[in-house]
């Protein structure tokens, strides 16, 4: 005996017939159908999902559900047993801001350590409070501070000052940038041995307790990898969108393509701005027109086509970079590491194109200028 197929439109037509209690919307106008339909034969799997767990009407759903298979399909599909429930995950809510004064705020990441992720972000504060912007810098790498280092103040202190009766802390300011650190309150010589909790507590210690006043960008440079103190940030400031930072190597990656998950996924729900790739090639310092792609060439490139997400920069590996970093000179300034202008080099080229491209892309989320496509980057 032959039997016509089985398609999953024929469930879904099928399933438009029950209708749900609660309100009287059947099961597709209540988006209770996952996708799952699965088909082998006659046999019929797939799920309802429902709000609760604990909702009355979750047998007696199931049961019309199956009903209305073997009555509108067919009455020897096999469906009795085979529709899983599930319980639908809630929406995030978006945190209150405790920073009422902070237009747009900028989580700097990284899937791993190693790649440049503070030189960036450091770079980039400088760069947009060089156009013009009112810039806060946070750095949440609580077991690795290094934007003391790189802004030149190691060895400074930090003080309180009344506000409204309440005393904060008052963030360092230098090349037009507020800055704060864990790193500001730990001896810089030692290792931060804390657990997660204390962490965390720390963190939003800096957030919620000091002074950011009125900023148009507030960066935060985030640990490396993915960890509680992700979900602390994002749990405790609404996060406009992160950048994510990688170099061409595969091994980089990879982490990053982990690390563009987990901002995406249900527990964070933060949009991407986009992907930098640090050290894309290197150049000397003295021949700027010649690259050498140690790392690879056009990783970075690749992954931005593949997960969907602009290309904010592609940053050359110069020695300067480094060397400005330790001098606490960051490049994007147009400073040699000794304080001398510099002059046009292609690393504050691509720190301040980076700069550009961020204010962009918040301003598309914004839907204060029409989508783009992926930002192409001369290679």
């Amino acid at each position: 005996m032959t039997h016509d197929p089985i398609y999953p439109a024929l469930i879904t037509e099928a399933l438009k017939t029950v209708r749900y209690p609660g309100n009287g919307k059947n099961l597709v106008e209540n988006d209770m159908i996952e996708d799952d339909i699965r088909i082998d034969g006659r046999k019929v799997t797939f799920s309802l999902i429902f709000d609760k767990p604990t909702d009355p009407f979750m047998k007696s759903v199931v049961r019309a559900a199956e009903t209305a298979i073997l009555t509108y399909v067919g009455a020897d599909v096999e469906i009795k047993g085979n529709i899983a429930v599930k319980t639908r995950r809630p929406v995030p809510e978006k945190p209150a801001n405790p920073l009422p004064g902070v237009k747009n705020i900028i989580g700097v990441s990284s899937g791993k350590g190693g790649v440049g992720k503070s030189t960036v972000a450091s770079n980039l504060a400088v760069a947009l409070a060089a156009k013009g912007y009112k810039v806060g810098l946070l750095d949440a790498d609580i077991f690795g501070p290094s934007v003391p280092k790189m802004f030149g103040l190691e060895d400074e202190q930090l003080y309180m000052e009344e506000v409204d009766g309440v005393n904060k802390i008052v963030p360092m300011e230098k090349y037009g940038v507020k800055l704060l650190s864990i790193g500001f309150v730990v001896d810089k010589n030692s290792a931060v041995l804390w657990r997660g909790g204390m962490a965390s507590n720390a963190l939003r210690q800096l957030i919620t307790d000091a002074n950011w006043g009125e900023l148009d960008y507030f960066l935060i440079d985030m640990p490396p990898g993915t960890s509680d103190i992700h979900l602390t940030l994002v749990q405790t400031l609404p996060i406009t969108g992160v950048v994510v930072v990688s170099t061409p190597q595969e091994v980089a990656l990879a982490d990053a393509r982990k690390g563009i998950a987990m901002f995406t996924g249900d527990k964070v729900n933060v949009p991407i701005l986009g992907l930098v790739e640090n050290m894309a090639w290197f150049t000397p310092l003295q021949h700027p027109e010649e690259k050498y792609f140690i790392f690879g060439n056009g990783g970075g490139v690749r992954l931005a086509e593949e997960m969907g997400v602009d290309l904010l920069a592609q940053v050359p590996l110069v020695a300067d970079i480094c060397g400005n970093g330790d001098a606490g000179t960051p490049a994007a300034l147009g400073l040699t590491a000794d304080g001398q202008p510099a002059g046009p080099t292609p690393q504050v080229d691509a720190f301040w194109n980076l700069a550009d491209n961020v204010v962009n892309a918040i301003d598309r989320r914004n839907d204060t200028l029409p989508p783009t496509s992926v930002v192409k980057m001369n290679s």
